[in-house]
């Protein structure tokens, strides 16, 4: 915005109130452009440019918008003594004559790094015109996503540098048109929103041709004016830059307080250090990172048992509740769980398994409350096991088969899926067939650890890179289980494991994944456990939707501006 303002002289109406003197007479832009055109006939006369195809002058009608009354339009040939693209000459390992390339046309300025070199002999190709001059607009000419970009030419070590046949050299009469206000036009958002509809050519080699660049219209300035318009833009884009400053200092502070706030959380009083924290809650979580802390936090309290501290003073008597010691016991019901999976076996509806070792110090990361337990994933399921390893042969119609893609942080998405034969998803899954409330974790890819409940009735065979684990449900609430396996405990067992010894990098092994090691409350605690993140989970989705809405007004807000001060270049 700042760009099309100086442009249209918006940025500038004062100083010509100011500056009178400066503006008028011998100084209009007319008299300049006049002087523009009579000093390159001499040029030409010379012999030291040559004489091109003159543009068609801008008529009233096709103003883009409206200039000061001192302004005037007329195209970029008439202020430029030079237009010309570059050459492709032959390369160089090394030599003293670099060749700037499209690479070293950079937003973020000028790149002699990214340059190549050309043959000493290559250089009888160049006339003296060609080689670069401090102040002359580098344009890139080609290329989806870099046609359009500009940067003037700096001083550099080399005494000849040339450019290659990607970029467009555009040099202007110093002495009448500020090389710095030309790249400011040239950067304008009238310019670069209107490259698409003067490039020529297909969407992998667009082209910006020179005769294009020659008649494209530009908005001319008194000189003195054009010194003023550098020298605003440059005090305002300081501005910029230090209000950017105090927006990413300010946001690191609130990613620190939150921090600091939800480590409090989960080491110290859960309870008291909650009050502190959520009257400033939409303070500090209206940031993405932080409101996704927050939900990491909400999930580690979860598992350790800190979020029902409260629930348990109701309801377990081992912290003064009112409840049946025999509901709130986990030994208790890791007996029963004994008990069900032997009758499983003895049915032969699951498989006899060899005994895990007993549950060492080491692997318990927290102090239970009283009435939990620990026990193995394994020991708490009916099964934990991995699709079919080979790529099965797909099918037009049949059974659904899913995979790793299907599977996202707490969502079971199974709409995108291919098909395999009845005879094959049987195969697949005689002895694991997935069901609604059974876990898939992923096991490889991009997203390896990412965990979902199936939540819905649909028949299915998948593939090795999920991991199925049926939960005993009658003892353990697999949300429960799932919000284990997404916490920074369970995450963190993910990570040990695919970079532990004996692990391949970027797989997840499923024998690792049966010795996970699950904290476990009483099975009401854990209800009470999953009702509360999903309420506090809900309040993040609200935080999350709020500070969607504040940008998404912003940007409106900003578009709006942009439409009003900007208003005939929207047209055009």
């Amino acid at each position: 915005m700042i760009l099309q303002l100086a442009v249209q002289g918006k940025l500038t109406a004062q100083w010509r109130v100011d500056h009178p003197e400066l503006i008028g007479g011998d100084h209009s832009a007319q008299v300049l452009l006049m002087r523009m055109i009579a000093e390159k006939a001499q040029l030409v006369k010379e012999g030291k440019i040559k004489k091109g195809k003159s543009s068609p002058s801008i008529s009233k009608d096709d103003v883009p918008y409206i200039l000061p009354s001192e302004w005037i339009w007329c195209t970029l040939n008439e202020v430029c003594q030079y237009i010309q693209r570059g050459k492709s000459p032959k390369y160089a390992e090394l030599s003293s004559i670099p060749i700037v390339s499209q690479k070293c046309v950079q937003w973020s300025g000028f790149d002699i790094s990214k340059a190549r070199y050309i043959t000493e002999e290559s250089i009888d190709k160049y006339g003296n015109e060609r080689f670069l001059q401090v102040g002359d607009l580098l344009w890139n000419s080609t290329g989806d996503g870099t046609v359009g970009r500009v940067i003037l030419f700096p001083e550099t070590e080399f005494q000849k540098v040339v450019a290659d046949s990607h970029v467009t050299v555009v040099r202007a009469f110093k002495n009448y048109l500020i090389p710095e206000y030309l790249q400011l036009f040239a950067a304008s958002p009238f310019i670069q929103n209107s490259i698409s509809g003067r490039v020529s050519g297909s969407t992998k080699q667009t082209e910006l041709a020179t005769g294009t660049l020659k008649a494209m219209e530009f908005s001319l300035p008194p000189l003195e004016e054009q010194k003023a318009i550098v020298e605003v833009v440059e005090q305002l884009f300081k501005e910029v830059e230090q209000l950017g400053q105090l927006t990413e200092k300010r946001i690191r502070l609130k990613e620190q307080f939150a921090t600091s706030a939800l480590r409090d959380l989960t080491t110290k009083n859960t309870v008291k250090e909650w009050e502190v924290l959520q009257p400033h809650f939409h303070t500090f979580f209206n940031e993405a990172p932080n409101i996704k802390k927050l939900r990491e936090s909400i999930l580690q309290l979860a598992v350790q048992g800190k979020l029902t501290a409260h629930w348990r003073t109701l309801h377990s008597p081992f912290e003064g509740g009112t409840g049946d010691a025999k509901d709130h016991d986990a030994t208790l019901l890791l007996d029963r769980i004994k008990v069900e999976k032997a009758q499983l076996i003895k049915e032969k509806k699951i498989k006899k398994e060899k005994p895990l070792p007993p549950i060492t110090e080491s692997e318990i990361p927290n102090e239970l409350p009283e009435g939990w337990g620990y026990e193995y994933i394994r020991n708490v399921s009916s099964v934990v096991t991995c699709g079919i390893a080979s790529t099965p042969q797909y099918t037009d119609t049949g059974k659904i088969f899913l995979s790793a893609k299907n599977v996202k942080p707490f969502t079971f998405k199974p709409k995108e899926h291919k098909f395999v034969s009845q005879e094959l998803y049987e195969k697949i899954t005689k002895n694991a067939k997935p069901e609604k409330g059974d876990i898939l974790l992923t096991r490889v890819g991009a997203g390896i650890g990412e965990a979902c409940v199936i939540d819905q009735d649909i028949d299915f065979a998948f593939y090795v890179s999920l991991t199925l684990v049926k939960p005993l449900h009658r003892f353990i609430d697999s949300y429960y289980m799932l919000y284990w396996l997404s916490s920074k405990d369970g995450i963190g067992k993910v990570l040990d494991n695919i970079y532990g010894k004996g692990v391949s990098q970027g797989n997840l092994n499923v024998n690792q994944v049966r010795q996970f090691v699950l904290p476990i409350p009483p099975l009401k605690e854990q209800k009470a456990i999953v009702e509360t993140v999903n309420r506090l989970m809900a309040l993040c989705d609200r935080l999350e939707q709020q500070v969607k809405l504040s940008k998404e007004q912003v940007e409106r807000w900003m578009k709006g501006v942009v439409r009003e001060v900007l208003g005939a270049v929207d047209q055009y």
